[in-house]
This record gives C-alpha cells, structure tokens and sequence, in this order.
C-alpha cells in the first residue's frame, strides 16, 4: 500500500484505497447460528515497554540460536518463544527497535548500482535511475548466493535482495519540486524508472551486512523493461497493442507491493495500483461503444472512467511511444494504432529469475488481474498440486487461491532453467474466489468458463478464460464472492499451512450501507468512529483494520473448501473492548492498519507490519511479532449495534484467542509518516531485512526548499547518505540483528 495519510482512511479514496466494487454481493449473514467452543485463553501481565532507537546505525539485543535454511518450507515444528522486551509507541523520526538488536541503513532511494554511477547527492539534481536504487521500498525476498556466485538457498553470508519500488515521492526527485503539466520529459524519464523492482547484492564482512555497488548481479527492472506475456491470457484480443501487435508481449512493471517465493526458487512481484497511472478521453465511452460496451465496463470496474486524470502526467511529457503509451483513449483504427489496451497488460503477479538477467520476465496471466499484493504459496507436497494465495487490495474486494494443473515434483526444487519450470506451474490451472459463511466455513469459486455462471453471466459477458483472467474483479462480481475490507499481503504459517491475510482497513464498511458501501458481517464486523488526529469523530467505518487466518479442508492445496477465523484486530489499547478492541489489545501491542505480513520459516514467528493513518496521533507506523495458534482457538463474540432509527443488530463473528504479552509484542516503530513494509530474512535467521517506506512523504511543492518543513530527515539525521540532519528523507532498507548472534524475535 502506498498513503497512511488520514484523510485517505477518513474518507476519500487514495489510489490504493478505492471503492470500485458497487456489486450486490452479500458479504455474510447478519447473524451466525451455530457457535465455535471456547477452547482457552491465556492471561498474563504485561510487561513495561522499552526500546533503543535507531538511525541507520547501531542499536541493541536478547538471546537465541539457530542455523541453515530458506526456502518457503517449514523447517520448525512449533513457533518460537518470544524474547525481547516491547518497544514503546513513539512519534520520534528514527528507528526504534527491541533493546538487544542492531539494525544498519543498507539500501536508499538513489544509492548507485555499478561502479560507474556516482553517489547520491540527494538534493534533486541527481539522475540515471535505471542504475539507482528506485523509491518507495516494498516488498522483498533474499536469495542465498554461494561463494562462487551461483543459486544457494542455504547461504547466509551472500545473498541477493529483490525489491519491488512500488510508487514515488515525486517532489524529493526533483530540486524544486514537480513542475506543473505538461511535465518536462527531464522529470518523467527520472520518475518512470524510479518505479519497478531491484536485483542488488549484500554480503556480510566481519559480521555486518552491507550491499555491493559495483556486483554483476545489480540490476533494475522499470516501467520500460521488455516483459512476456504468459499463460491463459497470452495472444488474447484484449492484449494486442502498438507495442505488442500479436499481445504476447509488453513493456515494464509499475506499482509493484507484494511478492511471493517460487519453490523453484524466482521471484513473484504483484502489480498493485497500476490503473492509476494512465488517462482517457472525455469522450471515449462514446468511441468504444457506449457506457454498456465491455471495454468500458472493464475499464470502470477498474478505476479508470473516460476522463480520469493519471497519477503523474507522463503523457504530457511528449510525443514519444513512451509518454503516448499512458494514453489509453480508444482511436478510430485497430487496436494495434493505439494503446487503447495498454492497461490490459498490467495488474498480474510478475515472475523474475534474480540469478539470470538473460531470462525473460514473465507476467503470468492465469493467476488473474487486480490490484495484487502478495502472491504466496500453500505448503509444498511431493505429488500434489501447488496453491498460491493472493488478495486484491481496494475496498470491498476479493480473497483470490490459485491452483495448479500440474502436482509438484521435487526434483524441480533446483530446475536446470527456472522460467520453463515457472511456466509448468503458474500458466496452467484454476483461479479461484473466496465465499466466507457465517458458519464458519468458506467456499473457493472457482472462475473459468466451466462455471456455468460465468458462462451465463449479465453483468459482463465473458468471451473465453483469457477475458475472465483479465477481468477477474467482474468474475468475482458474477459468483457471488464475498468482499472484503481491503485485502493486503498474506502468508502462510510453516508450521500448520494456515494461510493469513491483512485486511489493513475499510472506510465504506457501514452498518447501514448505501448501495456504493458494504453492509456488516461475520468477517468484516465492525463499523465504529474514531478522533483520528483532528480531535473530532468521523464517520463510522472498519478504521483499524484486521487479520484474517483459514485453513483449507483435509489441509488439501486443492481443496475447495475451508475454515475461517479473525486472528486479530487492530484497535487502540484503550478503545471500547465490546465493538473495537476484541482481541483485547495491550499498550505493548495495540495496531492499526496491518498490511505487511510474513512468516519466518525458521522460527515460526509471525511478522506483522502497518501502513496507518488512523493512530499516527499517537504513534508512526510499526511492526509487531506475534506467536499465532490455530483457526478455532477463540470465540465467537457478538458485536450489538444500534442503528439510527434505534432498532438493534447483533453481528457474531468468530476471533482467535486474544494474545497476551508471551503470544505478541512491538518489536519495531518507524521514523515519522512512514509505512513498515516488506520483510525476509538470511536461511539462518540471524538477519532480518525491513524496508521504511516513504518517510516524511507528506510535503509540498512550495516546501521542498525549506528543509525545516520537512516532516521527515531519515535515515540522513542518522548519518546515512547526503544531507545529514537537513537531509531529504529516503526510503531504505534496513537489516536487524541480535547482538549475541541469535534467532530474530526469540
């Protein structure tokens, strides 16, 4: 996710927060008949917070052991014991880390990538962003590298981190600030390739990690990088453009979040809020066919109708292909004139070979288009097909499984060409939706033309499997599926295969809803108002946010059905335990808008980051580390509304065991108007990679030249890079250690 602001959360839609999804579909019913069993909660004090605080440099650490293994396999029985005292919640423009830790600044906006780019001044005149580091730090994984420089999953010390660049902020790129539209091509060409995905190299030396300038490994994939198309999509109509007039190819990434670990050991990058950044006409309707013509149904239910502005402008820029190709507005010729389906070629999960820069990048189709977080796969069994779980993060959307034709095969662990290896498991099987019942159970619906009510469907009709991938988001509108507040990143615990998801906040989650908002249910239960930073309560809405865990039947990767429980939710300490703080939230853990999660494969232990607009009155953004249970730990509680007319409404949902401070704690809080995101570590746990994203965003044009405007100086007020304690802050990764040498979080 890109804005934490709070206006976004309040009520008007960021990019990443809009609501598109005005379909009928019921979210659950209103009241659950049958209730889950109790099966224990523990209770314990809670310890005092306390904390180091970090710049880029030095902090410090507890206790633990462990040693070698990184793949997406589980590699422990039972999650670790929490071992660290909880940070306090604090505003201080820094890091903020668990006493016992060390974490170092090792990766910012701009730092060169050959031996030949010069070092980051950091006052926008710098340039050459196809060989910097891009803006805006997401998600990201670690590849072991083996001494030699080849594939090694098991090494610790040599690595490469593949991130994805998911937005900009644009008015640091540039000396004083964005210029007004038409934008000067000088701008845009800065801008376009500081969006994308990095492959850069780190090594540890006498203990500390730090990256590789002048590595062979480096790279930078942009909006501009020559891609494929694959899977049940590739060749399809609707992909054919200017660039690409068979529409089997086409040119770059944008708005990258979320990613995902193959088990033959690539990279996924999912393709969030990509629609944002092209324009049409105010008249294209009309040329295309009408307001009921498919491609103008698609492109609304997708968030670009006739007239929308882009996000950036880049199309003013020139008429160059690379500045026309954001203007989508339909000509009076072939599609192969235009760029009229341009947008088609994005919104996918992106396979990239980190070791292999002669490898085509492949966007795989068959696992559908939306605005992807995280794509990540279910546990992997010899002789059983391979499940990736994905979550389409806007308002009201959709929980999404994929599963594959082919079962896996062992030996294709360490493949002899990882893409053909990719192409036999992610071009060819099913795309699934999720239905959550009020009972407990789940539904996995599956989208494809052998759905007879897809074949049959009204709102949209569907031409063969390359328009329902496309057009998933319409698919999922067809069957019924249930939508939900905003579904970010998932994982998967290694220990049970229960896969967890963040569904970081709603604003249009109401009790009593307009035909543009979601009404109430068991999974998405909660509708409450909120102070935020003005001091006065805004309209009711799910503010914090919550995380939902399932648990496939028969913990079959196939399986078409499955069981639901809320492992959390984000609230205030100090909000009211009836309708906000259910989970029964302490001062050393309470959370709003979770976004980021992930599971360490060799602890167990469950990472959850935030992205917050809602308690950055009290707080910055944060990350927590929690030891989870199971899927039916808790309860069933009854949430008791009172609506305008004073009638009542119970809505019953079902929560995990509420944590107490040996099941989660604050490991980490974040420099001021950031977002805490992405995380991974080494195969042997011992070092955890973070990325602070967008520190001090909030800034505008007239005071990008007045460095006592600035919100944020970080990681340049630690000593990190250009600019010192005036510095223009950076997005940046971090790496953690313990001091003894241990296990991060145990």
């Amino acid at each position: 996710m890109q804005s934490n602001s709070r206006t976004d959360v309040l009520a008007t839609a960021s990019h990443d927060d809009d609501n598109l999804n005005n379909s009928s579909n019921p979210s659950l019913n209103d009241i659950i008949d049958a209730r889950m069993s109790r099966r224990g909660v523990f209770r314990a004090a809670f310890s005092t917070a306390g904390g180091a605080v970090l710049g880029s440099m030095g902090l410090s650490a507890c206790g633990g052991g462990g040693s070698a293994a990184s793949t997406p396999a589980a590699t422990v029985a039972k999650a670790a014991t929490l071992g660290f005292t909880a940070v306090a919640k604090n505003k201080l423009d820094t890091v903020t880390i668990a006493t016992g830790y060390t974490a170092r600044t090792i990766y910012a906006l701009g730092d060169p990538l050959t031996a030949a780019t010069s070092a980051y001044l950091n006052d926008g005149t710098d340039t050459d962003f196809d060989n910097r580091a891009g803006d805006h730090h997401d998600g990201m994984e670690y590849f072991g590298l083996s001494t030699s420089g080849t594939a090694d999953a098991s090494s610790s010390d040599r690595g490469l981190l593949v991130m994805n660049h998911e937005a900009i902020t644009d008015q640091f790129l540039h000396a004083a600030g964005v210029s007004a539209r038409p934008r000067p091509a000088s701008e845009t060409d800065k801008e376009v390739p500081a969006h994308g995905v990095s492959i850069v190299e780190v090594r540890k030396t006498a203990g500390v990690f730090s990256y590789q300038q002048s590595s062979t490994f480096n790279r930078r994939i942009t909006p501009l990088t020559p891609m494929e198309i694959k899977g049940v999509a590739r060749g399809n109509a609707l992909m054919q453009t200017k660039f690409s007039n068979t529409g089997n190819d086409c040119r770059g990434t944008i708005n990258n979040c979320g990613t995902g670990y193959t088990p033959w050991g690539t990279y996924l990058s999912g393709e969030e809020n990509w629609s944002g950044y092209f324009t049409r006409s105010a008249t294209d309707n009309t040329t295309r066919g009408g307001a009921t013509a498919k491609s103008v149904i698609s492109l609304n239910r997708y968030g670009r109708s006739q007239g929308a502005s882009s996000r950036h402008g880049w199309e003013t820029s020139g008429t160059d292909d690379k500045y026309a190709r954001w203007i989508i507005t339909q000509g009076t010729g072939a599609a192969t004139d235009d760029y009229r389906n341009e947008m088609n070629t994005f919104g996918y999960m992106v396979e990239i070979d980190p070791y292999d820069k002669t490898a085509a990048i492949r966007k795989r189709t068959t696992l559908g288009r939306f605005a992807h977080e995280s794509g990540v796969f279910g546990k992997v069994t010899a002789g059983k097909p391979l499940a990736v779980y994905m979550g389409d993060d806007s308002r009201g959307e959709y929980i999404y499984k994929y599963v594959s034709n082919t079962t896996w095969s062992a030996a294709d662990a360490t493949p002899a060409n990882r893409m053909n290896t990719g192409d036999k498991y992610l071009d060819n099987g099913k795309l699934y939706v999720a239905k959550f019942n009020a009972d407990g159970s789940g539904q996995w619906i599956e989208l494809s033309m052998s759905n007879s009510t897809l074949a049959s469907a009204t709102n949209y009709s569907f031409a063969d499997n390359g328009d329902v991938a496309m057009n998933s988001r319409l698919a999922a509108d067809a069957v019924g599926a249930t939508r939900m507040d905003r579904p970010e990143w998932c994982a998967v615990n290694p220990i049970n295969g229960e896969i967890y998801y963040t569904l970081t906040n709603n604003a249009n989650r109401k009790l009593e809803p307009t035909s543009s908002q979601q009404g109430l249910d068991a999974a998405n239960p909660r509708s409450y108002q909120d102070s935020f930073n003005s001091g006065a309560l805004g309209s009711a809405q799910n503010v914090n946010g919550h995380i939902l865990r399932m648990r496939e039947d028969s913990d079959e990767p196939s399986a078409v059905s499955f069981r639901w429980d809320v492992y959390l939710f984000g609230a205030q300490a100090d909000a009211d335990t009836a309708l906000v703080n259910l989970s029964g939230l302490s001062t050393d853990q309470d959370f709003s808008s979770p976004d980021g999660l992930w599971f360490s494969p060799k602890s167990g232990l469950c990472f959850i980051q935030t992205d917050d607009g809602a308690y950055t009155d009290v707080t910055n953004c944060m990350m927590l580390i929690g030891r989870p249970g199971q899927v039916g730990d808790g309860t069933t509680p009854t949430l008791s509304y009172t609506k305008a007319d004073n009638t009542k409404v119970d809505v019953q949902t079902r929560m995990g065991v509420k944590p107490t401070v040996d099941t989660l704690r604050r490991f980490l809080v974040g420099p001021v108007d950031c977002e805490i995101t992405g995380c991974c570590e080494t195969p042997d746990g011992k070092a955890l990679f973070v990325n602070i994203q967008h520190p001090g965003e909030t800034i505008t044009k007239a005071n990008v030249s007045d460095a006592s405007q600035y919100l944020s100086h970080w990681p340049g007020n630690a000593g990190y890079g250009a600019g010192g304690a005036n510095a223009r802050p950076r997005s940046a990764t971090i790496v953690i250690t313990k001091n003894d040498g241990g296990l991060i979080g145990t």
